[in-house]
């Protein structure tokens, strides 16, 4: 690569690294991971293809404002835990944003590369030294300030929070209401997209730090807000708890057997292992026909899974068409080349109980697209006396979520009327010792944009407490 005063210059005709997947027939047959990660021949050849712009929107399309160019930089230079330490500057979730971020429309979105061509593959760079963690500094550590923090939920928001939170001085408690962290991360991304032993690791590393976790504890049983700042001791609570209350269809035979929510069919598999039934005693239904509605990363990860748990025929039907789901480009393309088949522009009206009272097939409506809606998409319209009934062994609603009722319960702030918690920009609750980000503040959302929240939120939670600025 030629360089112009001790700096490389982009090669703009090399073409963008391809992706080292498993090939597509044999991964879906199990869980094991889709993408094997770049080697480092690969990272090296990616970073060298970085533009070294002046003004770096990559870094803008970041909501965690990772210095991109300087941990490519660092990859080019073969500088992994330099690389390394930049990202976690911003990030102590490398490994897990390298996976599961929406890069083509946050920081590889921003690419000038991408204008003309292909962007950097900024993820699989994250990813790349994000899966060599042994490589990093320590982190930089405040002296011990002797208040301590509550935080409500360990998902990515809540641990981000809690990381912080504790780099900045405090005794940080995470009380989280499964047996193990992590959250969403564990309990609704499937191994073959983001492995435990990733989520496990990132946690371990904050145990190191000092936080610490207290599992099976569902707050607000256990204790609320009133509790928590008063016997329990805590100066202040950041409450991170989601939206995992599954939205309901609202049509007859819901509640037929082997009629599922994606959350609950994801983690019955993801979290306690129902794939290995009768080995782990979480049973579930391995469906020869499955049909998911919705066209969004739940759905695309719901249907993926069907297919590994042995569905013959693994159907995602939407109500818009394809270029109007919402799911990531790459999961989509991943899914069709598992075999996976798109029905587009259908709604369901009914599920259709068979002789053993089971579901065995769902009526839908066959919709066109009208006029926009509020969203910008087109609007799905029936087309009149146009019905088909669907067989299925097993169907799974994926078409979204609502406000855990956790935070009701947790009390002490104000909510609005869907069940969410009301904050301003930096997290700040109407209680003034109480913030909350995430899922339960903003509705069901990206990764990075829930770890944004905690971020933003531990700096003013700090400036708060301590009288620092920010």
């Amino acid at each position: 690569m030629p360089e112009v005063n001790g700096r490389w210059v982009a090669d703009m005709k090399a073409p963008r690294t391809a992706d080292n997947e498993e090939p597509a027939a044999e991964r879906a047959l199990d869980f094991r991971p889709v993408d094997k990660g770049f080697t480092e021949e690969m990272a090296v050849a990616e970073a060298a293809r970085c533009m070294r712009c002046k003004k770096p929107l990559c870094v803008q399309g970041c909501p965690v404002n990772i210095n991109i160019p300087a941990f490519i930089e660092a990859i080019y230079d073969k500088e992994y835990g330099k690389g390394l330490d930049v990202i976690r500057e911003q990030s102590m979730l490398p490994a897990i944003c390298g996976r599961v971020c929406p890069q083509e429309s946050q920081c590889e979105g921003m690419c000038i590369r991408g204008k003309k061509g292909d962007p950097v593959a900024i993820g699989q760079l994250e990813r790349f030294l994000g899966d060599q963690p042994e490589l990093a500094s320590a982190p930089q550590m405040a002296p011990k300030n002797g208040m301590k923090v509550a935080v409500i939920g360990s998902g990515p928001s809540g641990i981000t929070c809690a990381g912080e939170l504790a780099r900045n001085g405090f005794d940080v408690t995470v009380f989280e209401a499964f047996f193990t962290g992590g959250g969403v991360l564990v309990y609704g991304i499937p191994e073959f997209r983001l492995p435990k032993a990733v989520v496990k690791r990132e946690i371990d590393g904050l145990k190191e730090m000092g936080v610490k976790f207290e599992f099976n504890s569902v707050m607000g049983r256990l204790a609320d807000a009133e509790e928590l700042l008063g016997e329990k001791g805590f100066d202040a609570i950041y409450v991170a708890t989601g939206a995992g209350l599954p939205k309901f269809l609202n049509i007859p035979g819901e509640n037929l057997p082997n009629v599922f929510f994606a959350n609950e069919y994801l983690t019955r598999v993801n979290l306690m292992k129902a794939n290995g039934f009768p080995e782990y005693d979480t049973p579930t239904k391995h469906g020869k026909n499955v049909v998911v509605f919705g066209g969004g990363n739940v759905a695309m990860d719901a249907v993926r899974t069907a297919k590994r748990l042995g569905a013959e025929r693994a159907v995602i039907a939407y109500r818009r068409t394809e270029d109007e789901m919402p799911a990531r480009k790459a999961e989509l393309h991943h899914a069709r080349a598992e075999g996976v088949e798109v029905m587009p522009l259908v709604s369901p009206l009914e599920f259709v109980a068979g002789e053993d009272g089971n579901v065995c097939a769902v009526r839908v409506q066959k919709m066109e697209l009208g006029e926009p809606d509020d969203s910008g998409r087109r609007r799905p319209v029936p087309i009149e006396g146009a019905i088909e009934e669907i067989p299925c062994d097993v169907a799974i609603s994926a078409i979204g979520t609502n406000a855990n009722p956790f935070a009701k319960l947790i009390g002490g702030m104000g909510l609005n009327k869907w069940g969410y918690i009301e904050a301003d920009e930096n997290g700040q609750t109407s209680n003034p010792r109480i913030w909350a980000g995430g899922d339960i503040v903003t509705g069901a959302a990206t990764v990075i944009l829930a770890m944004g929240a905690g971020k933003k939120a531990a700096a003013a939670m700090t400036a708060a407490l301590t009288g620092k600025g920010e």
